[in-house]
C-alpha cells in the first residue's frame, strides 16, 4: 500500500499537525505500507525525523508562482495559491497510483483535493476546525466537540465516513502503553510539567516559568518542556537553572514525563489528548483561536481546568494554579475522566479505516471446516457462546454448509502473513446484521480482537454497502467482549436479565 502525506510544520502553524500525521505514519509502516511526506515548510529537525524512521520526503518549492488569493481564514499558511500547489504536488507524486492521500493543512479544502483525485485512489482528511468544504472518502476529527455529530454536515461527500472523536486520537505507542498504567491522580502534587508544544512562538512556557518562581511553592519539582527551535530557548533554560526546575529540548521522552507528572501546564491541540491518555489533569491555556472551542468543549466534559483569561497571563496562573492544586477532588475528577475518554489506540482504528489492520478478511471456504469445527469446540469458545455445549460433527458439517450457502450470512477468516488469527460472523436480517466474531483459541496479543473486528467491519461495508446497522449480544459475564464492543463504539441499546428458579 503505497499512502503520500500533505502536511507542513513552520513556526506559524506549528509542529502539531506534522506530529499526528508521523504518528500515523509510523503505524501505517509498521503494517507494510510505503509512506512519502509532502511538504513546502519543513525545518531541518523534522526533516531529519523523517530520514531517521526511513519516511520518503519531498520538498515542494518554497517560491510562490503566482499571488495568493482565497477565502479561507488560514490561507496564508500555504503561502502559495491553492491551485499552484496541487499542480506541484501532482507533479511530486505522478511516479506512482497512490492508495491514500492524507492531507492535514487548513490551507486546502475541497477545490485542491479534487485536484489530487486523478493521482490517488482514496483521501482521508484531517480537520478540526470545520470551516471548508472537503471532497474526501474519510474524514477524521480527533477533538471532542459539543456539535461533534452535525460538525461537517454538507461540508463532506455523502459517502464519506467520519472518524469523530478522541477515541480516534493520533497518539504514538508508549502512550498506549502507559495508558494501561494510568491510575487517577490522588494526594498532593510533588511533580508538575509544563509544555506549550513544540514551536510556541509567543513564549508561554517563558511566561509560566515566571509564574511558578512568583509562586515559590516549596517541594515541588517541576519540568518544562520546549522545542529545539523555541525562540526563547536560551532564556528558558537560565531562568529554569536558577529557579531549580528541570527543562527538556527536543525530548523523546514526553509520555514518560506525563506520566510521571501529578499536575501539568499547557495548551491545547493534540497534546490534550496525550495528557487525557496518562490522566493527566491539566491547567489548559488556550494559545491559538483554533484552539478554543476545542478547551471550551472539552472542558465542559470535565477534561481539563481551563480558566478564563480576562487578566495578565501570569495572575491569572497565579489564582488558579494554587487552587487547582488544593483541590484533590477536583484533580482526580478530571484525570478519571481522561482515562476513560482517550484509550491510545485511535491510530489503530484509524489505520483498520484505511485497509490497512494487517489483517486480511476472506470468505470461509470449504477446506476451513475441520480447523472451524476444532476452534468453535475449545473451552475459550464454548464459554463466551449462546451455546455452550460441545458441537457434534454431523451438526457441524450441516450448519457450515447451510452457512455457505445462504446470501445472509457471511462466514470469515481473518488472517495475517497467511496464518488465521480469528473468526467472524454477520446474519443479515433487513438493512441490519448482528456480529459474532472470535479469535482462534491460544492467540494471545493485546488489541488483535479490535483489528480483526475493524478490518471485518470494512470488508462487509465495501461487499454489502446497504447494511447500515451492525448490532452484537454479548453475554452478561463475557467483560472481554463488552469492552470490545464499547471500544469499538457500539452503543448499549436495552439490557437483558435472566435468573433461574431451578
Amino acid at each position: 500500500m503505497r499512502i503520500a502525506i500533505r502536511v507542513d510544520a513552520s513556526s506559524q502553524i506549528g509542529t502539531g499537525h506534522f506530529m499526528r500525521c508521523l504518528t500515523l505514519a509510523d503505524e501505517l509502516k509498521q503494517r507494510g505500507a510505503l509512506i512519502r511526506f509532502v511538504s513546502r515548510q519543513l525545518p531541518k529537525h523534522l526533516r531529519d525525523m523523517l530520514t531517521e524512521k526511513e519516511h520518503e520526503f519531498t520538498p515542494l518549492n518554497s517560491n510562490p508562482s503566482e499571488a495568493i488569493a482565497d477565502d479561507l481564514v488560514h490561507a496564508h499558511w500555504l503561502g502559495i495559491s491553492q491551485h499552484a500547489d496541487a499542480q506541484a504536488s501532482i507533479q511530486v507524486l505522478s511516479d506512482h497510483t497512490w492508495d491514500w492521500l492524507v492531507v492535514d493543512h487548513y490551507a486546502l479544502d475541497a477545490r485542491w483535493e479534487s485536484a489530487l483525485r486523478q493521482m490517488v485512489k482514496n483521501i482521508l482528511v484531517i480537520d478540526d476546525i470545520a470551516d471548508r468544504q472537503h471532497d474526501c472518502d474519510v474524514l477524521l476529527d480527533q477533538n471532542l466537540y459539543a456539535d461533534m455529530g452535525t460538525r461537517y454536515t454538507g461540508k463532506v461527500p455523502s459517502h464519506c465516513q467520519l472518524l469523530l472523536g478522541p477515541r480516534y486520537a493520533l497518539l504514538r505507542e508508549e502512550f498506549r502503553q502507559l495508558h494501561e498504567q494510568a491510575k487517577p491522580r490522588t494526594g498532593p502534587v510533588k511533580r508538575m510539567l509544563v509544555f506549550f508544544g513544540g514551536v510556541d512562538a509567543n513564549n508561554y512556557t517563558g511566561r509560566i516559568v515566571e509564574a511558578l518562581a512568583n509562586l515559590g511553592i516549596r517541594g515541588l519539582h517541576v519540568d518544562v518542556v520546549i522545542g529545539s527551535q523555541h525562540p526563547s530557548r536560551e532564556q528558558i533554560e537560565s531562568e529554569c537553572v536558577q529557579h531549580g526546575f528541570t527543562y527538556h529540548v527536543q525530548t523523546d521522552r514526553m509520555a514518560e514525563l506525563m506520566a510521571a507528572a501529578d499536575l501539568a501546564i499547557g495548551a491545547g491541540g493534540s497534546a490534550i489528548w496525550e495528557r487525557c491518555c496518562l490522566g493527566l489533569p491539566t491547567l489548559t491555556i488556550c494559545t491559538a483561536d483554533n484552539q478554543n472551542k476545542q478547551i471550551v468543549d472539552a472542558a465542559s466534559e470535565g477534561l481539563l481546568y481551563a480558566p478564563e483569561l480576562k487578566d495578565e497571563l501570569v495572575l491569572v496562573v497565579n489564582r488558579h494554579v494554587s487552587a487547582f492544586m488544593e483541590n484533590s477532588c477536583l484533580r482526580r475528577f478530571i484525570s478519571s475522566n481522561g482515562i476513560q475518554a482517550v484509550d491510545g489506540r485511535g491510530v489503530l482504528r484509524v489505520t483498520g479505516n484505511l485497509g490497512c489492520s494487517g489483517i486480511e478478511i476472506r470468505t470461509a471456504r470449504q477446506d476451513d471446516l475441520q480447523k472451524l469445527f476444532e476452534w468453535r469446540n475449545h473451552p475459550t469458545v464454548r464459554t463466551v457462546s449462546r451455546n455452550p455445549e460441545v458441537i457434534n460433527w454431523e451438526n457441524h458439517q450441516k450448519w457450515f454448509a447451510a452457512v455457505l450457502m445462504s446470501p445472509d450470512s457471511l462466514l470469515l477468516i481473518g488472517q495475517r502473513e497467511g496464518a488465521p488469527v480469528g473468526v467472524v460472523r454477520f446474519d443479515i436480517q433487513d438493512d441490519e446484521a448482528e456480529v459474532s466474531i472470535y479469535l482462534v483459541p491460544g492467540i494471545k496479543e493485546s488489541g488483535l480482537g479490535q483489528d480483526l473486528l475493524q478490518s471485518a467491519e470494512h470488508w462487509f461495508a465495501v461487499n454489502r454497502p446497504r447494511i447500515c446497522k451492525v448490532r452484537a449480544h454479548v453475554l452478561g459475564g463475557n467483560e472481554r467482549s463488552q469492552r470490545l464492543f464499547l471500544g469499538m463504539g457500539y452503543q448499549v441499546e436495552s439490557t437483558c436479565y435472566s435468573k433461574r428458579l431451578h
